[in-house]
């Protein structure tokens, strides 16, 4: 719901600030006094164009902002969040500043975003009617939805299915696409693992034998080096009789017997001597193992050639498949596996073709479905809303809701055909309009003049009330072209249409403006300007006066003071009885509106002839 506008520096508005509550709202004013201003800052608000001339002469900009409360839908909220935009609780500002340069900037909730980002979010806050802006119901997706929400849960049930079978068969085919599409850079990259598959499985490596090998050449190629040394290290640990009392065994017994000789005489002395005994037992040991060690190694040239075989063959997988044997071996585990996969391709491509045939089977079904469901509504809508426009002057004009289909010969069978789809289903939605008897049925843009456009959105804003996801609605001269019994018409479903939206409407007939729940006066000053105190909230005195000049175009008529207390009166008591639940009388009218509101269209006849004397002075 629209809760505020502040409007700076735009036409012939200095400043001002409306304060807006639920329900019916009415702005009215002189010619030239500003009021549409108040819907033309609306409309830049939804995007409309930025046009320096818009900037007030002498300002070097105009700024409008307003402050929109809204529960907020899922899609809003994650917008809002991309956006960085600040919401205070549930409370969003949005900004246009139109510069006198012809430059323009946009902000939702403080961030600076492009202007179509700005219509994005406002799109779904507030719905403008007017002459000179964009309309939502012309929009074809717009269209389409509002038929879909009128429609109810006869279009809701079978487009959910539809929805979430089409989503499934776009990943089907896009699965689809992309195996075929690399078919032969999978049968490529298959003959590959197989070769390197082959190449492991030949060679047979097995886990850490490439360490293992590396350790037995390093013997084999050395193996007169390590005996030679390992028999001299032999002789100094023990020695032969050669070399009796040289060794290092023999040097030691000398030590411990020494040392025996006096350890009856001082502890530490024994301590020592038992000491040498324990390493003269481990050098004796010593001494054996390298012995050992020296006569088992063997110099065997067969064998160190078969082992510079082997690590070469090993040295060739590492480099192609993994840094040691553990990763070769890896490698040929996965390249396994993926083998399978790719293996299976053309099993695969089966599958898919025969899993979106499925689909598309299964969505044509429900396509035609929803098809019907459509047509069936765009009846009823047509119907009601053309009933509309017959009590809104417009008795000859009719309204046609179209769904229609587009023949593709890629795309869906439906049927015997071949048609065009999308997300939504295979359906196109025109709302069209034949503006006379005579007329063929023509798009809203092009079947209907600037006033009969309002009188018709107004129409179908009626027809589609309770089902409309819009909070806020504006209407520009809804009324023009209008007066007498059709103008109570447009009033009494504006006040109708306020039970379930807010309703904002700039109007210059007093029978729309006695409807409305609250009521604002625009007024210029001595200057030839609007501003803040320009713009009045009007109290029931203040209705009566404002309605007798609109009646009249006098500020004294005394007989169109009471015309415009009795047409408030009425309009009063039908809005109550209408707020209550009680119904409509079944011609759509109240008869005893026919007093005040059907002659509401003529001056009263003292007034007729003050107005000829002051035109004639």
């Amino acid at each position: 719901m629209l809760e505020e506008l502040r409007l700076t520096g735009l036409g012939v508005i200095d400043e001002a600030v409306l304060e807006f509550g639920p329900g019916f709202t009415a702005v009215t004013g002189e010619t030239g006094a500003g009021k549409t201003m108040v819907v033309t800052a609306l409309g830049l608000l939804l995007g409309a164009r930025a046009d320096s001339q818009l900037v007030r002469s002498g300002a070097t900009k105009a700024r409008i902002e307003g402050r929109v409360g809204f529960a907020g839908s899922a899609e809003l909220k994650s917008l809002l969040a991309d956006l960085d935009a600040d919401v205070d609780e549930s409370s969003l500002i949005l900004t246009r500043v139109l510069s006198a340069e012809g430059r323009s900037r946009a902000l939702v909730g403080g961030a600076s975003v492009p202007v179509s980002r700005l219509s994005a979010v406002a799109d779904s806050l507030v719905a403008v009617h007017g002459q000179s802006d964009q309309h939502r119901l012309l929009r074809p997706g717009r269209q389409r939805e509002a038929l879909d929400g009128y429609a109810g849960a006869g279009v809701r049930e079978p487009l959910t299915e539809y929805r979430e079978l089409y989503s499934r068969l776009r990943a089907a085919e896009a699965e689809l696409a992309e195996v075929t599409a690399s078919m032969r850079e999978r049968a490529r990259e298959a003959d590959m693992l197989r070769i390197g598959l082959a190449e492991v499985e030949e060679v047979a490596p097995q886990p850490g034998e490439d360490r293992e090998l590396l350790a037995e050449e390093g013997r084999l190629a050395h193996a007169d080096a390590l005996r030679t040394s390992a028999q001299e290290a032999g002789l100094a640990l023990t020695g032969d009789e050669q070399l009796m009392g040289s060794d290092a065994l023999a040097r030691l017994e000398d030590a411990r017997k020494a040392l025996d000789s006096v350890r009856d005489h001082d502890p530490d002395a024994a301590r020592l001597a038992d000491r040498v005994a324990e390493v003269t037992y481990l050098v004796a040991d010593l001494g054996s193992d390298v012995a050992s060690y020296a006569s088992a190694i063997d110099s065997d040239p067969a064998r160190l050639a078969w082992v510079q075989e082997r690590r070469a063959a090993l040295g060739g997988l590492r480099r192609k498949y993994g840094d040691t044997i553990d990763d070769v071996l890896q490698w040929a585990a996965d390249g396994a596996e993926r083998l399978l996969d790719l293996d299976g391709t053309d099993q695969r491509i089966e599958e898919l073709e025969a899993r979106v045939a499925e689909l598309r089977d299964r969505l044509a079904v429900v396509a035609a479905e929803l098809t019907a469901a459509r047509t069936a509504a765009a009846e009823r809508l047509a119907e009601e809303a053309t009933g509309e426009l017959g009590d809104l002057a417009m008795p000859h004009a009719r309204l046609e809701v179209r769904v229609t289909q587009r023949p593709d010969e890629t795309g869906l069978r439906v049927g015997d055909a071949m048609l065009a789809f999308g997300p939504n289903g295979v359906d196109q939605v025109a709302i069209l309009l034949a503006a006379n008897s005579e007329s063929e049925p023509l798009p809203l843009d092009r079947g209907a003049s600037g006033g009969e456009m309002s009188r018709v959105m107004l129409a179908l804003e009626v027809t589609l009330a309770g089902r409309n996801p819009v909070p806020t609605l504006v209407f520009d001269e809804v009324d023009a072209g209008v007066a007498g019994r059709a103008a109570v018409e447009i009033g009494r479903r504006l006040a109708r249409l306020a039970r379930d939206s807010q309703v904002l409407v700039v109007t210059h007939l007093p029978q729309v403006a006695a409807f409305a729940d609250r009521h604002f006066a625009v007024v210029k000053s001595d200057d030839g300007t609007v501003s803040t105190s320009g713009l009045h909230p009007l109290d029931r005195p203040g209705r009566i006066a404002e309605l007798s000049r609109m009646l009249a175009g006098l500020d004294d008529s005394e007989t169109a003071h009471a015309h415009a207390e009795e047409l408030l009166a009425l309009a009063e008591q039908e809005t109550a009885d209408g707020k209550a639940g009680n119904p409509a009388p079944a011609n759509g009218r109240a008869d005893n509106h026919e007093t005040a509101a059907g002659r509401a269209d003529h001056p009263p006849p003292a007034d007729r002839r003050r107005s000829r004397t002051r035109r004639s002075t």
